[in-house]
């Protein structure tokens, strides 16, 4: 089952704990703002997303059903 990751931009504070986590798969730019690089989550990917996920402390992700 193939899961997406979403950001609640509304909550996202730029503070970059995801691109700390998974630098492949998001980028905070010099204005805070996050870039998803890699909207889907492989299987082999999804403990590492989990993670991302979790180090968030304004709690702006989530992965969902794709």
């Amino acid at each position: 089952m193939t899961k997406r990751i979403h950001v609640d931009r509304g909550r996202c504070t730029g503070i970059g704990m995801c691109e700390a986590v998974a630098p492949n798969h998001f980028e905070v730019d010099d204005e805070a703002e996050v870039t998803l690089l890699v909207e889907e989550v492989t299987e082999k990917d999804r403990a590492l997303i989990e993670e991302a996920v979790r180090a968030c402390p304004a709690l702006a992700l989530r992965l969902e059903e794709a």
